[in-house]
């Protein structure tokens, strides 16, 4: 039997203040794919996103996230979904009073999660073993946007939504980045990257679909 998809988007409709943002959406994300959302800025890449995790609500059609009908998904149930997702911004977030470490460790007491060895093993794998005690003004663009991908992979989600991930960054760190997302990506989380930086498509492929005039197309080979 087929599994099925992790996000589902049929005939889908998102607006905004009485603007339409997006009409007729149809997407898939399927487990294990490496998808971008490309388009001009403005063009509803990281309105998309937000519906996946609930902060902009769906106008109409039918919308899955994780099994969830996004539609009918009460707001007591969302920090439950969010918990599931790892999202990675463009400007980190990071709290910038903390260090990396303790960053991390707010999330993991946020979460539930208790595991002490996932900060170290979650910096391991990010290459950024070293830096734990770091406060995020003492690093780099690139090893803070690492720091966040650290903490979205924190509870080993089965979905990361990356809003321009290298939007902030210089093209080589951004391929970097890019290269360590497609390396999570073959672990198995599903990778839903807005970006746009074309560049990036041809060297590290995956599905591509493009927002224009409202509009979702696929464009992948195209």
């Amino acid at each position: 039997m087929e599994e099925q998809p992790l996000i589902s988007y049929q005939h889908v409709n998102v607006s905004l203040q009485g603007q339409e943002i997006l009409s007729d959406v149809n997407l898939e994300l399927r487990k294990g794919e490496f998808v971008y959302l490309i388009g001009k800025v403005g063009s509803g890449k990281s309105t998309l996103l937000k519906t996946i995790y609930g902060e902009v609500e769906i106008d109409a059609g039918e919308a899955w996230v994780l099994g969830n009908a996004m539609r009918t998904l009460k707001r007591k149930d969302f920090p439950t979904l969010r918990r599931k997702l790892g999202i990675v911004f463009q400007d980190f977030q990071l709290l910038t009073d903390r260090t990396v470490h303790e960053n991390l460790k707010f999330v993991l007491k946020a979460t539930g999660w208790e595991n002490r060895t996932e900060k170290g093993l979650k910096l391991q794998q990010v290459g950024m073993e070293n830096k734990g005690y770091k406060m995020p003004n003492e690093l780099s663009g690139g090893e803070q946007q690492r720091i966040v991908i650290a903490r979205a992979i924190l509870n080993k989600p089965e979905i990361i939504l990356a809003d321009e991930p290298t939007g902030n960054l210089d093209v080589e760190t951004g391929r970097r980045i890019v290269e360590l997302l497609q390396d999570i990506c073959r672990q198995g989380s599903a990778i839903l990257m807005t970006t746009h930086n074309l560049n990036l498509l041809s060297e590290y492929p995956g599905k591509v679909y493009k927002c224009e005039h409202h509009r979702l197309t696929e464009t992948t080979n195209s």
